[in-house]
């Protein structure tokens, strides 16, 4: 697992799933049990900030004290980089963020990293699991159940971003054991 001074969960999906919907979302209930949360996001373009309606501006506005978007050919805060050809590495991102000023570290993207994650699964999409091929997939947010097993990993409700932050309290901030934070959970098994 990638070494981080500050608790950190990504969050993992197919393009059109809503990672940054749910994370507009996730940030207030966060905040809300006293949390300071920082974003990093990943990008597989180029980007615009704080455009009207952009994720960046919308996860500003849910209340992310620091945000950092990374690109091929940028990294938001803002250093251009037109001559790099592979994807910054989220250790070297990381090091961006001010660990005295934040508790917890959502990733939305860097689905390649080390890190400990969610999955977000619409099986109406038809898309394939990711845990399947990555280890470091801790729960899995489908807006279904599952039809698949899902040995050792909790289910939780996509709609239910309440539960999801529960979910990251427990086990991320207070290291509870997923085991017990999953015996709450509505698609927990």
């Amino acid at each position: 697992m990638l070494e981080s001074p500050l608790p950190i969960i990504g969050f993992c999906a197919y393009s059109g799933t809503g990672k940054t919907t749910l994370l507009t979302r996730l940030i207030p209930l966060l905040n809300s049990h006293g949390l300071r949360v920082g974003v990093v996001k990943h990008a597989h373009h180029s980007f615009d900030l704080d455009s009207p309606g952009k994720d960046t501006q919308l996860l500003r506005r849910a209340g992310a004290e620091q945000l950092l978007v990374a690109s091929r050919r940028s990294i938001a805060w803002i250093a251009e980089t037109p001559a790099r050809e592979d994807e910054p590495r989220l250790g070297e991102i990381l090091t961006a963020l001010d660990p005295e000023r934040l508790d917890l570290v959502l990733v939305e993207g860097f689905k390649h990293e080390p890190i400990p994650k969610i999955e977000l699964h619409r099986p109406a999409m038809g898309t394939p699991l990711l845990y399947l091929q990555d280890s470091t997939v801790v729960a899995i947010a489908s807006d279904a159940p599952l039809l698949t097993q899902t040995p050792g990993l909790c289910q939780l409700d996509l709609n239910r971003p309440d539960q999801i932050s529960a979910f990251i309290v427990d086990s991320v901030c207070h290291g509870a054991p997923a085991k017990r934070a999953c015996g709450t959970l509505l698609y927990a098994h």
